[in-house]
């Protein structure tokens, strides 16, 4: 063989091993090394720090509202427990004091009086097993009666333990809030919003609520879902959001992991949902301003039940803590109603 013979079949066999590694699927998993981004999808300009401030308030919010929800359950139990010990207060009360009020007329009967008083032995034995069911009956009632009052100051105190808990909760949600607030200010939140027109969250369907950790707070979640929009990652928690969502009829273009970008795209915890069968472009028309509307008040009637972090809707942001503000990000979401997970 030539040197210029084999030079040619050395070139050929680099080519073929070449075509080979570009064809070999990747191992199978929940995303693919350069995963397929959402088409067109609309670009947001990250504004400093205040993905990080939303996301930490955002966690810092839900986590003190589980706390006082929690409490709040806890303090109704016990003032029905307290409830229910005065009331068996109140109907022992008049029973022991009847037999104390016996007791210091007629003297106390003891055993010693019984046989006295009995004129045969068999009267004796009737009159001490009367004597001992007598004060069997009256031991449990007393007996009753204290463990009522134990219950009404245990319940007392639960009652004064919960409402402290509910006040420091109160307090951080409201610190959250003015955090929240403050960074909104960055994007154009300083005007409050009443929930703006056309939104009908009053008959918003209501979502089945995602699990939650035995406490009620949301636990961390990876991204290790596949993403039904595109070859990325999602969490299960925004998976659920997202089934929810479809659930409810909403089921025009959405994508929702993207590779880059800031917030919580790229950790697999953002959604934007279109107005249009594909891709993304602004309302325009009624019905698909309409659409939008709906889809971002069954995301905010929904968002305790789901676990949303946030909404950017029409030059809007809904945050928990907040409620609706203005917004003037890069990308005013005249196109698509975005949805951020916890």
């Amino acid at each position: 063989m030539t040197a210029a013979r084999r030079r040619w079949l050395a070139t050929v066999l680099a080519l073929v091993a070449a075509a080979t590694v570009a064809v070999v699927p990747s191992a199978p998993g929940y995303a693919a090394p350069n995963p397929t981004p959402t088409p067109a999808a609309p670009k947001e300009k990250a504004v400093p720090m205040l993905g990080d401030v939303l996301e930490s308030t955002g966690r810092q919010y839900a986590k003190a509202k589980a706390v006082l929800d929690k409490s709040r359950r806890q303090q109704l139990q016990a003032e029905i427990q307290l409830q229910q010990a005065e009331q068996k207060i109140q109907e022992l009360r008049p029973q022991i004091a009847q037999f104390a009020a016996e007791s210091y007329r007629s003297g106390r009967i003891t055993a010693m009086t019984a046989m006295l008083n009995a004129s045969d032995p068999n009267g004796f034995l009737e009159r001490a097993t009367a004597l001992e069911r007598i004060n069997q009956y009256n031991a449990s009632k007393l007996n009753a009666l204290i463990d009522a009052e134990k219950l009404v100051a245990e319940a007392k105190a639960k009652i004064d333990a919960e409402v402290a808990t509910q006040k420091a909760a109160t307090e951080s949600i409201a610190k959250q809030k003015r955090t929240a607030e403050k960074a909104l200010d960055l994007v154009g939140g300083g005007i409050s919003l009443t929930g703006g027109e056309d939104l009908v969250s009053a008959t918003s369907p209501k979502a089945r609520p995602a699990p939650r950790a035995a406490d009620g707070s949301w636990p961390d979640e990876s991204c290790n879902q596949n993403d039904p929009t595109t070859s990325g990652c999602i969490t299960k928690r925004t998976l659920h959001a997202y089934q929810e969502v479809k659930r409810a009829g909403f089921n025009k273009f959405v994508g929702c992991y993207r590779p880059g970008g800031p917030f919580e795209h790229p950790k697999g915890r953002a959604c934007d949902w279109s107005l249009r069968s594909s891709g993304f472009a602004r309302a325009s028309n009624r019905s698909e301003k309409l659409y939008g509307n709906n889809l971002a008040a069954f995301l905010v009637r929904n968002a305790d039940a789901l676990g949303i972090l946030y909404v950017i809707w029409y030059k809007r942001i809904w945050f928990p803590a907040t409620g609706w503000k203005s917004y003037s990000g890069e990308s005013d979401h005249t196109d698509h109603v975005h949805m951020s997970m916890l």
